[in-house]
């Protein structure tokens, strides 16, 4: 059976913390786990990052997977996005669309307003080509 190191979320609600944990692969992100190997937590200030290297090392060589978050994190690279809603982004968006399709409303409407017509030259018609007979 597949072996992964990950994080598992613990911590209130808009205050998360993970637990870095070997877990079976189908196991849920929460759910039973192995071991755990370490914690971290965002909310800190400054950021509290723990973890056993040696054991992460050992599990490592027994063929765990290890997750990106948790490489990141080892590598000292990962940075935490606090979750924002896909609301609030559309929101920005659909301002930003409704201006620029209201510019092509007018644009398209004052070209309507105005009918295409022929030259007038001293009040009498501009005179139209005729088609070539073939």
């Amino acid at each position: 059976m597949s072996v992964t190191i990950r994080l598992a979320r613990i911590g209130k609600r808009n205050a998360p913390a993970y637990k870095v944990v070997v877990a079976n692969t189908r196991d849920k992100r929460n759910g039973r786990f192995l071991e755990v190997l370490g914690h971290y937590n965002p909310s800190n200030n400054p950021v509290l990052l723990e973890i056993d290297t040696k054991k992460v090392d050992e599990w490592k060589g027994k063929g765990a997977m290890i997750s990106d978050a948790v490489t990141k994190l080892i590598d000292g690279t990962y940075e935490y996005q606090p979750y924002t809603r896909q609301n609030e982004d559309k929101g920005d968006k659909e301002e930003e669309s409704s201006e620029t399709t209201e510019g092509t409303e007018k644009a398209s409407e004052e070209a309507s307003e105005e009918p295409a017509q022929a030259e007038i030259k001293d009040g009498e018609p501009a005179e139209t080509p005729e088609k070539p007979k073939e």
